[in-house]
């Protein structure tokens, strides 16, 4: 097991509905909350690539939405 194996990472989700991984021993950076989804690196990104489909910050999202 290499050692990016062994370490554990959280996704974490800001209030833009921006998302990224962190470490899962570490307290959220300022800003973010946990998703409720931790495991290795890959599986961390594979999960985001699922859920974040429209990488858009949300107050852009709704500006437009607005707009139209």
């Amino acid at each position: 097991m290499t050692s990016d194996e062994a370490t554990r990472y959280k996704v974490v989700v800001n209030h833009e509905e921006q998302y990224s991984i962190w470490f899962a021993e570490r307290e959220n950076p300022p800003g973010w909350n946990d998703v409720g989804r931790q495991g290795t690196k890959e599986e961390c990104l594979a999960y985001i690539e699922q859920v974040w489909t429209d990488m858009r910050p949300l107050s852009l999202r709704k500006g437009m939405d607005e707009a139209s």
